[in-house]
This record gives structure tokens, sequence and C-alpha cells, in this order.
């Protein structure tokens, strides 16, 4: 269940930056602006989440911000129109559209950290309607797709999508989110499963927590790709991300056009019949 969000940005508040590595930030504001509607389920979804063999996701996650002026001045986003929009999704079971819209209205918050902030109106927020899920589509990346392997030490390798286990990671992701929300494992355990990567990847590395003892660096890639799945997992996909660190603003896809997409296979096919 995906949102669009128009805010206003009051300048004569806190100015005009924030920072180029946001996401955490974004991520502070939606469980604060939850916990103002049901503090018990935002403190909740904080710690614990949906747990799937001791794996926890947060099962929402959001893109990046869509500002229509900006200019980057070294570590900052000096933003210069008057407002910015923002998607963000969350997967139906765990709400509807009456509660979000509805906690969501006319919010007022803060965004950015102890360096750069703005002020922030939320103007006007809309339900958008979700594809039309088959079996196979084709994504854009509207946040990067994060995608760990562990090394020997426990410390996260992040890989590319192009990397022979990528498909395998978002597969068993896809299933273990399914059962963190069902409560059960899929029941075909024998489906058609496929993921093709159709340009070159755009390698990202954020900052999360940034000038904090807790400060960390995640890598994303940004792409567009091709997923083969149940229409079950393809709307998890969709609503709750690919990948990991969805609710750290990773993962959130749109479909590309369907012209585009049939325009995009033929063209992958043809260079793997060079």
């Amino acid at each position: 269940m995906r949102f669009k969000l128009i805010i206003n940005i009051d300048k004569s508040k806190l100015g005009d930056i924030i920072p180029l590595n946001y996401q955490y930030e974004c991520s502070a504001v939606i469980y604060k602006i939850l916990s103002k509607s049901d503090e018990k389920f935002s403190q909740w979804l904080h710690d614990n989440g949906y747990n799937a063999d001791k794996k926890l996701f947060k099962l929402f996650t959001f893109a990046k911000l869509k500002i229509p002026q900006y200019r980057i001045i070294n570590e900052y986003i000096k933003i210069i129109s008057d407002y910015i929009e923002w998607q963000i999704s969350f997967v139906p079971e765990i709400s509807t559209r009456e509660f979000i819209q509805g906690i969501f209205r006319e919010q007022e918050f803060e965004l950015g950290n102890r360096n750069a902030q703005i002020k922030c109106r939320i103007q006007n927020i809309e339900m958008l309607p979700p594809p039309e899920f088959s079996e196979t589509m084709t994504f854009q990346t509207l946040s990067p797709i994060c995608l760990t392997l562990k090394r020997d030490n426990g410390s996260d390798e992040y890989i590319s999508p192009t990397h022979p286990m990528a498909m395998t990671l978002i597969k068993q992701n896809l299933l273990d989110k399914y059962k963190a929300l069902q409560g059960k494992d899929f029941p075909d355990h024998d489906f058609a499963f496929d993921f093709k990567v159709i340009n070159e990847p755009r390698s990202s590395l954020i900052t999360i927590k940034a000038d904090t003892p807790q400060e960390s660096k995640i890598r994303g890639f940004s792409c567009q790709f091709q997923l083969t799945a149940p229409i079950e997992l393809m709307k998890i996909a969709y609503d709750g991300g690919v990948g990991s660190k969805n609710s750290l603003g990773f993962g959130m896809v749109r479909e590309l056009e369907k012209k585009l997409n049939k325009y995009l296979i033929n063209e992958t096919k043809n260079i793997f019949n060079l």
C-alpha cells in the first residue's frame, strides 16, 4: 500500500539544508509520526518488527526524496523549491488506507540532523494505485537495493545485483518476509523464480547516523530489473521492498511502463543472442 506525500518546507524556521545522507532521519520521522497515533505499535515495530527464524522485518520502505530544485553543497543538499515529494509504502496487512492517511495528514516535523534541518508540513497525502501484478514484472529502483553476504568474521559484504548470489538472496528474503507476515512457510516449494538486471547498476554508499558513535555505512545499488515470482511474493516485493534494510530506505521499486518493459526485454534477449 503506497502513498505519495507532498511536503511544504517552511524555510523561515530552520532553513533549507538537509544532509546528503538523510535515509536514517526519514526512517525516524516515520516512527515518530506512527508513535503519535499508537505509541505501543510504533515502539513494537521499532524494537521487534515481524519475526521469521530470528530475522526481523519492519515491512515498510520509502523512496528517495524527490526535490524539484536543489543544489549539492559538499555533504549537504540545499533545497531551492518550496516543497518536496516523498513516497512511502507499507504491506497492507499492517495498516489501512484510513489509518495511514489519518495519522500523516497535516503532520509537522523536522527532517535532518543537528547540523542541518528543515521544518516540514505534510500538505497532501494520497494513496497510489497498485500496478497490475503478474508473475513477471520489470521494475526501476526508487531507492537503492541492499544485498548482504556474511563474511567469515561476521561483517557484512554488500554485493551488486549482478553478483551470482544476488538472485538467491532476493528469493530467500521474500520467502522470509512472507513467513514473518503470514506466520508460516510459503506453501509452494517448487515455484518459478528469476531475477535479471537490465542495466548497469549504480552504486551508492550511504552513511547512517552520521557523526555519532553509531555511524555506519551501507552500500546499495540502483538499477532496472526483471523479476519472476508468484504474485503473493511479487506484492511483498512491491509493498515491502526488495532486498534488506527496507525500513532505512532501501529497495523501494516502481513498475516500468508496459511498452518500455517489452522493449527492454527484447533488447536484453538480443544482447544474449549475440
